[in-house]
């Protein structure tokens, strides 16, 4: 590992790949590259500091390049010890970003690379999951009072976020970058529903025709999942706790049944819940043979690695991050990215296109706490509406593409009451 001041990284020579990747992600990301464009000329983060754990892709270089151009420094973390692409994070150090992070980090480098950033004493947080803000609050509270307000990128740490604001233990306001329409909406589902199969088929190189595909939760990301698993040609099955979730699903053309049913149907299981333990031993044990598992969840709790450990009786890995268990009764289970990201730990992460509405909102997020700093209560936030369609015709000013505007009357109409049959 190369090490300096500012910078922990697995090699500075990988920075020239990492440039060209950079630049190549800043040609699919036309949205994000006009609010850089911007926040150059009006230096709207002059003299602040950013602290950022997200995951260190050519995208997220981008948005530390949209920051940084606005006049902020940036210092930058994994939120995920496999999701690091080590040529990008070789060169952000190269241009003089803090970044500490590399593809692979034991559970101490992940946790002694956060607190790097906070000790940087950032006056704004970025978080992919909720790390970075229960880190500060828990061990960094003196920090807190000295922190405008901090965004969050995914559904997990929106989750934890609001349970801290529910036990009172949230003690700055967050905006839920999440909630934005251009981002779940558009991230979550056709990019997790591209970059999950990307990863798998990468780690693997199955055919998905005809296979069964069990895709556990239905949100957003499981939307996406499972139009992407249908497109290829699969049978999906699937689960959900979530009684209005079931049924989308079902309606959607989908089977939709309990795990324990689906845990002897299925080929490949992909978990996008959000939660733990999602699948277990007891569903591991009525597996077929062969069948694979996956997760596209934040976090490595939804598939339980541990149990299923217990219950193997040899570990081995077969290819880069597809790992086969076998089972006390001969049959094999293959496990992909050691149960963490799939799309980031086999693959790249979403398309750079999706990623430049949700780092828009991102950028936009960080803009509106400056302008309404000390304005704001301790609490989770969702962006002004106006600011989310903003964002989406900033995406469609980069496609190239015009919609109609309403009339005056038009307007009038939807104003009033009094007009009907």
């Amino acid at each position: 590992m190369d090490e300096g001041e500012n910078y922990a990284v697995k090699d500075l020579s990988l920075a020239g790949q990492g440039f060209l990747n950079i630049e190549y992600a800043e040609s699919q990301m036309a949205a994000l590259m006009k609010v850089k464009a911007r926040f150059e000329r009006e230096k709207p983060l002059k003299g602040l500091r950013i602290g950022m754990a997200l995951h260190p892709s050519k995208e997220t270089a981008v948005l530390v390049r949209t920051l940084a151009a606005g006049g902020a420094e940036v210092a930058l973390c994994a939120c995920n010890p496999l999701s690091t692409q080590d040529d990008v994070v070789a060169a952000l150090s190269k241009e003089g970003v803090s970044v500490w992070a590399y593809k692979g980090e034991s559970k101490e480098d992940y946790y002694k690379f956060l607190r790097k950033v906070i000790e940087t004493k950032p006056h704004i947080t970025i978080d992919d999951g909720c790390d970075l803000v229960s880190e500060i609050h828990r061990n960094y509270p003196q920090l807190i009072k000295d922190l405008i307000g901090g965004c969050e990128e995914t559904t997990t740490g929106i989750i934890r976020l609001r349970a801290m604001e529910k036990d009172g233990a949230l003690k700055y306001p967050i905006i839920a970058v999440n909630d934005n329409k251009t981002k779940h909406l558009f991230d979550n589902f056709y990019g997790t529903g591209q970059s999950t199969i990307d990863g798998i088929l990468r780690a693997t190189n199955i055919l998905f025709a005809g296979k069964t595909v069990v895709v556990c939760g239905y949100g957003d990301c499981g939307k996406g999942v499972a139009m992407r698993a249908k497109g290829l040609g699969a049978d999906v099955i699937v689960t959900e706790v979530n009684a209005f979730r079931a049924l989308q699903a079902k309606y959607d053309g989908y089977r939709v049944m309990p795990i324990e049913d689906a845990s002897r149907e299925g080929d490949i299981f992909i978990t996008v819940t959000g939660d733990k333990s999602v699948i277990r031993p007891a569903h591991m044990e009525r597996m077929k043979d062969g069948a694979m598992l996956f997760n596209s969840g934040h976090f490595d709790a939804e598939i339980d690695i541990k149990g299923l450990n217990a219950i193997a009786t040899k570990v081995r890995r077969i290819r880069p991050y597809l790992d086969e268990y076998t089972l006390k009764s001969g049959r094999k289970l293959y496990v992909g990215g050691e149960g963490r990201l799939i799309n980031l730990v086999a693959a790249e992460g979403h398309p750079s296109a999706v990623m430049s509405t949700s780092f828009c909102g991102q950028s936009l997020a960080v803009e509106f706490l400056v302008k309404n700093r000390g304005r704001l209560k301790a609490g989770v936030i969702t962006l002004p509406e106006q600011l989310d369609d903003e964002i989406a015709a900033l995406q469609l000013e980069a496609l190239g593409i015009f919609i109609d505007t309403l009339t005056e009357e038009q307007k009038k109409y939807l104003s009033e009451w009094q007009e009907g049959t």
